[in-house]
């Protein structure tokens, strides 16, 4: 099954779509997506695909998990995310503790975004959190990544406690990976209670990067935009 799996996502390699996704992706020299190969598959194909492989088993997932082509590790984890879904308690702890053993291998943005907040944030609803401000804390870019979007399961809960948490954590964070996924939280807690989101922005908003800024404000209309921007 595993041989199906990757020879039927090569057959829908495109090369100039991988050109494209490969600058888009950051794959050079010294930015963030570095070694990072691409196909060139749309992800509905992936979709698809991962729907067909759904019974793939874990040690399969870690076989494609560990391959330089991305489209291999995102089929892998659309399928992570189904198989989670689908799964009884101990089934999704099994995910959970699979998922986190794999994050260096999660490592581009849309392979976080696309994950994190469907297996990590929802195995960790109601259950100690405290993994998310390890994550928070890593030298590595994608784990504060996830550490930030898998807060977004807990703002669609109206739990802003934990987001609001890593967010001024990780205020200073030099990427901007980061500063937009903060940025793209505060807005996610704004649209649930604008109160709560604008509370933390007149504590922090005079020493957030303005990237971090300008995502969180971005549905504000723009009277309150130009203020937060020329405070």
């Amino acid at each position: 099954m595993l041989d199906q799996i990757i020879k039927g996502l090569s057959q829908l390699s495109d090369p100039e779509r991988a050109k494209n996704l490969s600058r888009f992706f950051k794959t050079g020299k010294g930015q963030y997506g570095e070694g990072d190969v691409f196909w060139g598959i749309t992800v509905p194909a992936q979709r698809k695909m991962a729907k067909r492989y759904v019974d793939l088993s874990l040690s399969d997932l870690q076989e494609l998990l560990s391959s330089k082509i991305h489209e291999l590790r995102l089929t892998a984890l659309l399928i992570l995310v189904s198989k989670y879904q689908k799964a009884d308690d101990d089934g999704k702890n099994e995910i959970f503790s699979f998922y986190l053993k794999n994050t260096e291998n999660i490592s581009n943005w849309d392979l976080v975004d696309l994950s994190s907040p469907k297996i990590v944030g929802d195995y960790l609803v109601g259950k100690d959190t405290s993994i998310l401000f390890i994550l928070a804390k890593s030298s590595n870019l994608w784990e504060r990544r996830i550490a930030v979007l898998s807060t977004f399961k807990f703002i669609g809960n109206n739990d802003f406690e934990d987001a609001l948490s890593i967010s001024e954590l990780l205020l200073h964070d030099e990427h901007d990976l980061i500063q937009k996924a903060v940025g793209w939280a505060l807005r996610e807690i704004g649209k649930g209670d604008q109160e709560v989101e604008e509370r933390f922005l007149r504590k922090f908003h005079k020493e957030m990067p303005r990237t971090m800024l300008r995502y969180a404000i971005e549905k504000f209309d723009e009277k309150e935009r130009k203020s937060y921007l020329t405070r």
